[in-house]
């Protein structure tokens, strides 16, 4: 079994940077949106919906790919989303205007929509059974990676040399992650059809729509949380980056927290719960945004302890609904596809949702918006949520 997991190892951990570079790529200008903004010569709503023409067009299109791509070897679907995403980023980098970026963000949205379900797929086939879930973690991880390091990382670059080498730092980062599949990724055949005919649509919406409404909540603001640092803590330009570092720490912790709670057969109860916690983190944010700590450490703690309950609690909540549905639906291709499809609506959802309390309202909109969205989904989830899900329903 070690020598088993010695050669496991670097195939898993070649995935791992896929869900890390696109992840990366999905946030990498969040952190100097106003100045982009600026520089493109629209308002920072504005700007703000290139996140949202990334994640929509993977969300619309993903399981059609998923669909009509099926039958292709994993690591060239892999290896095909990153050369796009490479293609996509550095012209990105080099758009002479917003109309350009906008559809080309959309291409590189619908790149990751053919490589993360592609290496989610291939790393539950190059596991052995009992070391499937810790596979599926380790890509799973690479999003949250992402917020700690590859995020803030590419806040600093757009600080000190300018929004357009952001996205040559997430080219640099999907191309790294191209060398990684190239090497040590091994072909792996599409996956064959799943004895249990169809899945039941009353067992797996609920969680669809918890997936959809913790992305929607959290996206609300982490996308624009540039303003709502500069306005709640004082804090602009690379310190961006250290709030960025912030969620991606506290989202290890959710995750493992999460992991652990997922172990134990957890459901709707956590949920409810994850729901709860994001409501006191907006309702601090507020508090923040409206002045009610002192200017200095303590509103900048104060912001800092709201990202930190918000993000804690969003990644808390993935495992459980993550091990629900593949308990629901044997992990099939079609299922994940859909599922990373509702985490791009959601996410797309709280952009447009941002976007527009921004520009109607200003700042302080921004994590009311978001606290609505979670007290509607306390609300939700106790009222649809299975207590237990029925194994093999698919």
């Amino acid at each position: 079994m070690t020598g088993q997991r010695a050669t496991l190892n670097p195939r898993i951990a070649a995935l791992t940077l896929v869900s890390f570079a696109f992840g990366s790529a999905a946030f990498v200008f969040a952190g100097i949106l106003e100045t982009m903004a600026a520089d493109l010569g629209v308002t920072t709503a504005v700007a703000g919906q290139l996140q949202t023409a990334y994640v929509l067009s993977g969300a619309l299109l993903g399981p059609v790919l998923a669909w009509r791509l099926n039958h292709l070897d994993r690591r060239v679907l892999v290896m095909s989303g990153l050369g796009v995403a490479v293609a996509t980023h550095i012209a990105c980098a080099f758009s002479p205007g917003f109309t350009m970026l906008l559809p080309l963000r959309a291409v590189a949205g619908l790149a990751g929509a053919l490589a993360i379900p592609g290496a989610t797929v291939a790393a539950a086939a190059l596991a052995p059974p009992e070391r499937r879930g810790s596979a599926l973690a380790m890509v799973s991880a690479g999003i949250t990676l992402a917020f700690v390091f590859g995020v803030p990382l590419g806040s600093v670059v757009g600080a000190y040399f300018g929004w357009r080498a952001t996205f040559l730092f997430a080219a640099l980062l999907s191309g790294l992650a191209l060398a990684g599949v190239a090497i040590f990724m091994p072909s792996v055949a599409a996956p064959t059809r799943p004895h249990g005919g169809r899945i039941r649509l009353r067992t797996v919406w609920p969680i669809y729509m918890t997936t959809y409404l913790f992305f929607a909540a959290n996206m609300t603001i982490n996308l624009y949380i540039a303003p709502v640092v500069r306005v709640g803590a004082g804090v602009t330009g690379a310190g961006v980056g250290a709030f960025q570092c912030l969620i991606g720490l506290s989202s290890i912790g959710g995750l493992w927290l999460g992991a652990r709670a997922a172990d134990r057969g957890a459901g709707k109860a956590w949920l409810v719960q994850g729901f709860a916690i994001q409501a006191v983190a907006m309702t601090l944010h507020l508090a923040a945004i409206h002045r009610l700590a002192p200017a200095g450490w303590p509103s900048i703690a104060l912001v800092a302890a709201a990202f930190f309950a918000g993000a804690s609690a969003l990644f808390s909540m993935s495992p459980v609904t993550q091990s629900r549905l593949v308990t629901a639906t044997h992990g099939t291709p079609m299922a994940m596809s859909v599922n990373s499809s509702v985490v791009a609506l959601g996410q797309a959802t709280g952009a447009s949702a941002g976007g527009a309390a921004l520009a109607a309202f200003g700042v302080s909109a921004i994590p009311a918006v978001a606290l609505a969205i979670s007290l509607f989904a306390v609300a939700a989830v106790a009222l649809a949520f299975q207590r237990e899900v029925p194994e093999g329903a698919g």
